[in-house]
């Protein structure tokens, strides 16, 4: 596929944007986390289903405006991602608005999420971007470098946050179920990112190579 690089005066621009998506998709998933589902008698969770978002957005980011600038999305959101994940679980503990005076009491369990998320992110990202980098330059098949970094980065990902949050938990059926959920949603993100995400990834490549090059000043000829 064609090389597609973003004018230096836009970065910027993209960089706050893909911070605030970045910022909405952990808050998103660490609520959803918390609502079970059963699929063919296996237990996962809702968060399965947007998280793989995040690995959509960081792969384009690494095509558009290179690693590096991928690195700093990573390290703008997840600080703020923290803590507003944290918030947002406690407003929202049980999938029900719990009012904002709780708040005022400090809630370890959901911490401990929030926690688990901010270190799943940062570690799943990081792997994600090298991964994508290092394959996308060695090979012209667009398709092969999400993939693989799709395959490695969530891994990591699903591994650190369940482990983190829900081994030995205080919520009896995570601290029974997390280490199944935990295989369930690893398939569940690796299937939905191979079967949509990665085609969406190219044709959001495309879109974005047609936009760039529509916007590029047309050469003149003395």
């Amino acid at each position: 596929m064609t090389s597609v690089q973003a004018p230096p005066s836009r970065v910027p621009f993209y960089l706050s944007l893909l911070v605030a998506f970045h910022i909405a998709i952990v808050i998103a998933s660490n609520y959803l986390v918390q609502l079970p589902i059963t699929l063919f008698g296996f237990h996962s969770t809702w968060g399965a289903f947007s998280f793989p978002f995040i690995f959509l957005a960081t792969d384009l980011t690494v095509r558009l405006i290179g690693k590096s600038p991928a690195r700093q999305v990573i390290a703008r959101a997840m600080l703020p991602a923290l803590v507003v994940s944290y918030a947002v679980g406690v407003l929202f503990h049980d999938g029900r608005f719990n009012g904002f005076a709780a708040l005022g009491e400090f809630n370890g369990f959901m911490f401990r999420i929030a926690f688990a998320s901010f270190a799943a992110y940062v570690l799943g990202q990081l792997l994600d971007i090298q991964v994508f980098d290092r394959i996308r330059q060695r090979t012209r098949a667009w398709w092969l470098a999400p993939a693989a970094a799709a395959v490695f980065g969530q891994a990591l990902d699903t591994v650190a946050f369940f482990g983190i949050a829900f081994w030995r938990s205080t919520d009896p059926f995570m601290a029974a179920h997390w280490g199944e959920i935990a295989v369930v949603d690893y398939v569940i993100k690796l299937v939905v990112s191979l079967l949509f995400f990665v085609p969406a990834y190219g044709v959001a490549l495309a879109a974005l190579a047609r936009t760039l090059r529509a916007g590029q000043p047309v050469p003149t000829t003395a």
